[in-house]
């Protein structure tokens, strides 16, 4: 695969980005675009550059094994680290600023350890892309003087695979893996039990072949299960839809529901204030 000119000039933008810092700590989820800073940063950077990845009961294991794996696969020096976000009370009362604290806490983190990683900067995987959703976690970014240098480069996150694809990053086209907290409904309180039932559930889908879907949880231990509107129908025939609710109501959800709308991300978005949307607006 050959870059386009457009492309070859962000990448080229994004390695003097990077290699303009005496050393950065990535932020690193193992999703792609952290995964493309980090492969960027080991690029431009060599030992300067570590990432870092933070541990909770909000991260799935299949994406702390994704990270270690990629991770190992870039070559780049990788620690991983408890957070603590779930014994903050602002977090788990999941009013509709539960990623900023979750950010803030992250950041927090890895500030206090950036002496003991020899490196001064903090650097996440957000792109151009994310200016234009809700994005508390983008304000405490702010807050704790991380960089974006994705952003800085003017890449979009189809510029991202792109780079993936070529860089030969195995999980270029893998769909996008928010924080399992992130399909509890603005309101509902985040317990470990719940982001688990999430965990589970979502596992149960990827089972039946379903590589983008959603468990979102509401009130009254409902799930809303959402899948490309492609695979509505599979999951809607009898077999399908009598092994996912035995399985739902195994995991402990009262109500299973199919939306109809399909996968789509961010919908719990739409449950926030505008209130809240303006106050966590990206600058």
């Amino acid at each position: 695969m050959e870059l386009s000119q457009e492309l070859e000039e962000k990448r080229a933008k994004l390695l003097a980005v990077l290699g303009g810092l005496p050393g950065v700590a990535v932020a690193f989820s193992g999703g792609i675009d952290s995964t493309v800073v980090a492969k960027a940063a080991m690029v431009a950077l060599g030992i300067k550059a570590v990432a870092v990845t933070a541990d909770s009961p909000s991260v799935a294991r299949s994406e702390l094994a994704d990270a270690r794996r990629l991770a190992e696969l870039i070559g780049i020096r990788h620690i991983v680290v408890a957070t603590d976000e779930f014994a903050n009370p602002d977090y788990l009362k999941n009013d509709g600023t539960r990623c900023y604290h979750c950010k803030t806490e992250l950041y927090s983190t890895v500030e206090r350890l950036l002496p003991e990683l020899g490196v001064p900067v903090v650097v996440s995987g957000a792109n151009l892309d994310d200016l234009g959703d809700y994005r508390p976690g983008l304000v405490a970014a702010a807050e704790h003087s991380v960089r974006h240098p994705l952003q800085e480069a003017g890449f979009t996150k189809a510029d991202v695979r792109g780079l993936a694809r070529l860089w030969n990053i195995p999980t270029w086209d893998k769909p996008a893996a928010p924080c399992l907290s992130s399909r509890l409904a603005p309101g509902l309180a985040v317990t470990v039990e719940r982001t688990g039932r999430v965990e589970a559930a979502e596992a149960f889908l990827r089972s039946l072949g379903l590589q983008e879907c959603r468990v979102r949880y509401h009130e009254g231990d409902l799930a809303r299960v959402e899948v490309p509107i492609s695979e509505i129908v599979k999951l809607a025939t009898e077999q399908t839809r009598s092994e996912l609710t035995r399985e739902f109501h195994r995991l402990g959800f009262k109500f299973v529901t199919l939306d109809l709308d399909g996968f789509r991300s961010g919908s719990l978005n739409e449950l926030v204030s505008l209130e809240l949307k303006v106050r966590f607006r990206p600058a």
